[in-house]
């Protein structure tokens, strides 16, 4: 496991606002890549696997690797695993339930790397790994089912096994941070807390934690109906080390929301918003440009809502580029320590 670097981690947010990189999956699209490609060494797998994205950290290292290493030459101060779907619940559409804790020790390690030949090129500018934890593709809190409210497809209990087989990948991997990220029900994610947090109780040992929700359309809410500051208050009892937004709307549709983070919650805060809007039309699926999705990224640092910046869907090196760009003058939004929690303070 890493060292504790949330004191290293708070300084630099109370010095500046990091930036964390982009889209893995459109860079992934990108590449072109072959049914062949996705399985490599799984050849003889009954299941097809292109679209596995996570998958290639063992079959295609070296793609997931150049990936990483354009994002952190785009400027990115953290960078994320390959593991948004790396878990037992997910992998298990692809048979590869079985591969989870290897899936997440690889993309750690190969991110570790990235990480740390890049802080030797720059030892002014650290470089640090996320290790990245995604919603899976069930809900704990919602039925499946239209005509029995009460069904449910998965179970807290099992979220909590996966979340933990992932953890366990990703610590041993080299993260030096646990992000839990796209979070549309929280009750999924209180799961994931738990195995995080049960993890950390075991082996005796901390990392930073960044928690980050998803407000899915115009109402303002998560899936599972929580307004953002319903959402903060779900969760800050594990003392994140940040706390923010990412995915489901561009820049632009999200200010209200983390606007509303950042005015309730009592420590840093994250955005790493899509870049616009789904076209299927456009070359990444997204329509906003690298200056739109930085332009707006800077307003949201002018008005002191951000301590991290980054892209989910749709963005590139480019738009990375830009952001790191747009706010690299501007001030970070300042949390006064008697407000942080003992954790983060």
């Amino acid at each position: 496991m890493q060292p504790d670097r949330t004191a290293l981690l708070t300084r630099l947010m109370r010095e500046r606002i990091l930036v964390m990189d982009g889209a893995m999956g459109t860079m992934i699209q990108q590449r072109g890549l072959s049914e062949d490609d996705f399985k490599g060494c799984f050849h003889g797998h009954t299941h097809d696997l292109k679209g596995d994205n996570d998958l290639l950290v063992l079959t295609q290292p070296d793609v997931v690797r150049a990936i990483h290493d354009e994002y952190l030459a785009a400027g990115a101060d953290i960078i994320e695993t390959n593991t948004f779907t790396a878990t037992a619940i997910a992998q298990a559409d692809y048979g590869m339930q079985g591969h989870v804790y290897d899936i997440n020790h690889a993309a750690a390690s190969i991110a570790r790397a990235c990480a740390d030949a890049w802080t030797a090129r720059t030892p002014d500018k650290p470089r640090f790994v996320a290790g990245a934890m995604g919603p899976t593709n069930r809900t704990a809190s919602i039925s499946p089912d239209v005509n029995d409210p009460g069904a449910r497809n998965v179970s807290y209990d099992e979220l909590v096994v996966t979340y933990g087989e992932a953890m366990a990948g990703l610590c041993e991997g080299g993260a030096d941070l646990i992000l839990v990220e796209t979070i549309f029900d929280t009750l999924n994610a209180k799961a994931a807390l738990f195995a995080v947090e049960s993890y950390f109780d075991r082996v005796g040992q901390r990392l930073p934690l960044i928690v980050s929700g998803t407000i899915t359309d115009a109402s303002g809410r998560t899936l599972s109906g929580q307004t953002p500051e319903a959402f903060w208050n779900a969760v800050r009892h594990v003392n994140p080390l940040a706390v923010g937004l990412n995915c489901a709307l561009g820049a632009a549709l999200m200010r209200p929301y983390i606007e509303e983070i950042s005015r309730v919650a009592d420590t840093f805060v994250s955005c790493y918003p899509n870049a616009g809007l789904p076209n299927p039309m456009a070359e990444t699926g997204y329509d906003e440009t690298p200056p739109q999705t930085a332009h707006l990224l800077g307003e949201f640092a002018r008005s002191g809502f951000v301590n991290i910046v980054g892209g989910c869907c749709g963005t590139t090196p480019d738009h990375i580029r830009a952001i790191a760009d747009a706010v690299a003058k501007l001030p970070p939004r300042e949390v006064p320590r008697d407000q942080m929690s003992e954790a983060t303070a």
